[in-house]
Order: C-alpha cells, then structure tokens, then sequence
C-alpha cells in the first residue's frame, strides 16, 4: 500500500494494553506515513496534533485502506 494513503489498521495490544483496557485489538486511522518490514507508521487525522503512531509489523492483524475524510460542513446559518 503507497504512503500517503488513508487506512484503519487493526493491531494487537501489548499485554499491559490489553489489561488496562480489557480488549486485545486497537484500531488507527488515518494516512501512511512509512511502510517497511518492520511495521508501519500512521498519522491519525481525527486529533489534529496526535503524535504518528508506530504499529511493529508483528502487531498488525489488518490494513485497510479507506476513502478520503469528506470535508466538514459548517453549521445552518454559518457563513
């Protein structure tokens, strides 16, 4: 998949993750920054500011990619 592309990654948590959160998978949207063998890198587009968030290739179960973010529309009566 080419970076720049928008995707949902589903990975597995760490086991402290997954105590904390009582669930074993977490998913991350948003664009591919890098690819290589030793995982990937995206940057959530939800959270301006987010730091890019690095999935080891060992904890990715799924890529997905996914179309573009439709853009935001203002409010009723907002110019």
């Amino acid at each position: 998949m080419p970076v720049g592309t928008r995707v949902v990654v589903r990975r597995r948590l760490s086991a402290e993750e997954a105590a904390e959160s009582g669930a074993r998978w977490a998913d991350v949207v948003g664009s591919l920054t890098a690819v290589d063998d030793a995982g990937l890198r995206v940057r959530p587009d939800r959270t301006p500011g987010l730091p890019e968030v690095t999935v080891a290739a060992g904890d990715v179960e799924a890529v997905k990619p996914i179309p573009p973010r439709r853009p935001r529309r203002g409010r009723p009566g907002e110019d």
